[in-house]
C-alpha cells in the first residue's frame, strides 16, 4: 500500500533537515524547513509512474518550492525508464524509487530546472536559415505550399538577373552571395552554361519567374500551390 512509502521518505526529508507531517490538506507528505521564507516541499506516494501522478505533482508545484515523486522500487519498471527520466527533469519533479523492506529511499531525480542539452549542429542551422532568409516570405505552418527559403530567394534573384541575357556568377555576387555555388549546383535545373563561367536562365528558370512572379513583386502572401520536391 501506498503507506509503506510513508515512512521511509518521511526519514529521507528528515535527514535533509526538514520537519515532515502526512496527510495535510490533500498532500500526501508535506515538508518544511526553517528559513525566511521556509522551504515547502511536497512529496506525493503512489504505487507506480503514471500520467494521473505528474497531473498531481505539477498541480502542488503551485503550494511548494519542490515536488518529489515517490514509487515503489523496481527493477526494470516505470521507475527505471530514462524516458519518464527525462520528463521528470523537463518538469522540474524530483523521483524517488523507495524499497519500503529495506526502509532505503534512491534518488532517480533531483527536482531542480532542466534545459535540454543544446544540439549546436541544429541551432545553428536554424540560425544561419533565419539570418540569410529575407524578409518573411513563408506562412508559419503551412503544408501545401513551397517554403520560400534563403536559397530559392537568391536562385530567384539570379534567374532574374540572367533574365537579359548570360552573365558571369561574379556578376550575380552583389545580389546573391552564392550565385557561384547555385549556378554550378543548378538544384532547380533553372540555369544553363552557355560557355565556361558564363550561365544564360533556361526554359525551367522562365517558367520559375512566372510561378514566384509574386514573390518576386514582394507579395509574400501570395504563393503558388503545391511544390515538395525540393525545399533546398
Amino acid at each position: 500500500m501506498e503507506v509503506s512509502l510513508y515512512r521511509p521518505v518521511k526519514a529521507f526529508l528528515e535527514r535533509l533537515g526538514f520537519a515532515v507531517k502526512g496527510e495535510l490538506r490533500g498532500c500526501d507528505v508535506v515538508a518544511v524547513r526553517d528559513g525566511e521564507p521556509p522551504l515547502v516541499v511536497i512529496a506525493e506516494l503512489k504505487l507506480g509512474f503514471s500520467l494521473e501522478l505528474l497531473l498531481q505533482a505539477v498541480d502542488r508545484m503551485q503550494t511548494a518550492d519542490e515536488v518529489w515523486l515517490a514509487v515503489p522500487a523496481t527493477r526494470r519498471g516505470r521507475d527505471r525508464d530514462r524516458r519518464a527520466h527525462r520528463l521528470c527533469r523537463l518538469l522540474g519533479i524530483g523521483l524517488l524509487a523507495v524499497n519500503a523492506a529495506r526502509d532505503n529511499v534512491e534518488i532517480l531525480v533531483e527536482p531542480a530546472p532542466y534545459r535540454p542539452r543544446t544540439n549546436r549542429r541544429k541551432r545553428g542551422l536554424l540560425l544561419r536559415e533565419f539570418t540569410r532568409r529575407r524578409g518573411d516570405p513563408a506562412q508559419g505552418g503551412s503544408t501545401r505550399r513551397p517554403i520560400m527559403t534563403a536559397y530559392r530567394q537568391q536562385a530567384l534573384a539570379c534567374a532574374v538577373a540572367l533574365q537579359d541575357g548570360p552573365k558571369r556568377p561574379r556578376d550575380l555576387r552583389p545580389i546573391a552571395p552564392e550565385a557561384p555555388k547555385i549556378l554550378l549546383r543548378n538544384v532547380y535545373g533553372w540555369f544553363e552554361r552557355v560557355q565556361y563561367g558564363v550561365y544564360s536562365l533556361g526554359p525551367l528558370g522562365q517558367d520559375a519567374l512566372k510561378t514566384w512572379a509574386a514573390h518576386i513583386r514582394g507579395d509574400a502572401d501570395e504563393l503558388p500551390g503545391p511544390d515538395r520536391r525540393n525545399r533546398a
